[in-house]
């Protein structure tokens, strides 16, 4: 079969970890028709999980390799502090992959790691999909086009950050957490009225901590070490409370989240004319609403992929049309 044929049967879609992301992109796998999980690969204990698609093996990570030429696309499920640094280049050795990457101060080094391993293997590769980074980055890069003559403001939540929160798990000491990103409502509120405030990382967002402590776990060590955590904490006013594990399952069992992104700008010279762009988003469940982003953009990789394209990509290298599954006249006949 060349690139150029069509191909009919389901895109062979693999999970690479099985936490709340990736058990929303299993959901959004399962809403639709042009896909299908093929695999689930873990460093869990595969034999204590369970999927909610049947018939759909799960594997240990380690033995992905072997399943190089029955998975069209592998979307990696990991956290953003340690993992994919290590993960998406290594899997990109065997695999067209997805990622979720979010730590924006260092997105350029992790694309061009994944980059280089992709590039030697023949294989396409999608850093830093999701919402932000993701269709945030897309609609400040369309408004940017737009209103040359302008600022650019980005809010997040108030929601519970899955890096973030991946982020606080990792310090030693710390049994889970929950990480709520709060925007600060004066800032917002600057911004809509038109004032084009220059606004600090810390003026724009408060963040509040809940952790459960291991016993015996020195809390004022761990208090320290998510404050003064750089790209996740340092630069924000940060909030600390310790709870119990009974707490925070039961007060904080959900991971809502959401976000704003403007855009100023004016035109004319003489009376410029003012103009504010607001694009906002609010899901109930951050894992399916990024899920939803990784399983779309994964079919984009797929069909680049088909074509021979390698190396690596982001979101702003897609073209829209790529991420449906609907054919370009009906695309166009419904959206233009």
């Amino acid at each position: 079969m060349t690139t150029k044929e069509k191909r009919t049967d389901p895109i062979r879609i693999g999970i690479a970890g099985y936490g709340n992301l990736g058990k929303g992109v299993e959901t959004a796998i399962a809403s639709v028709a042009d896909m299908k999980l093929s695999a689930v690969f873990t460093r869990r204990d595969p034999a204590a999980i369970r999927l909610k698609t049947p018939n759909v093996p799960v594997l240990p990570l380690d033995r992905a390799a072997s399943w190089k030429n029955d998975i069209d696309v592998l979307i990696l499920c990991a956290g953003s502090a340690v993992d994919l640094p290590e993960m998406t280049p290594a899997l990109a050795e065997y695999f067209n992959v997805v990622d979720s990457y979010d730590h924006h101060a260092r997105i350029d080094d992790h694309f061009n790691n994944v980059n280089a391993a992709a590039e030697k293997s023949g294989t396409l590769a999608l850093v830093s999909a999701g919402w932000d980074p993701g269709l945030f980055s897309l609609i400040r890069l369309y408004n940017g086009a737009i209103f040359p003559n302008g600022n650019d403001y980005t809010f997040w939540g108030k929601g519970v950050s899955q890096g973030h929160s991946d982020a606080i798990r990792r310090v030693p000491g710390v049994a889970d957490a929950r990480q709520y990103t709060v925007p600060v409502e004066s800032a917002l509120e600057r911004v809509r009225n038109g004032d084009n405030p220059q606004l600090s990382t810390r003026e724009k967002h408060v963040r509040h901590c809940y952790v459960a402590a291991e016993d015996g776990a020195d809390r004022g060590r761990i208090e320290r070490e998510i404050k003064t955590m750089p790209g996740y904490f340092a630069d924000y006013d940060t909030t600390v409370h310790f709870v119990t594990i009974e707490t925070l399952r039961r007060d904080h069992p959900g991971l809502p989240h959401g976000g704003t992104v403007f855009r100023t700008g004016t035109t004319g010279t003489d009376a410029p004319n003012p103009y504010l762009i607001e694009y906002h988003v609010k899901m109930a469940s951050n894992p399916e609403f990024t899920g939803a982003v990784l399983v779309a953009y994964a079919r984009a990789v797929y069909r680049k992929a088909r074509r021979g394209e390698t190396g690596c990509r982001t979101v702003l290298d897609i073209a829209p049309a790529e991420l449906s599954p609907l054919p370009g006249d009906t695309l166009r006949r419904a959206l233009i």
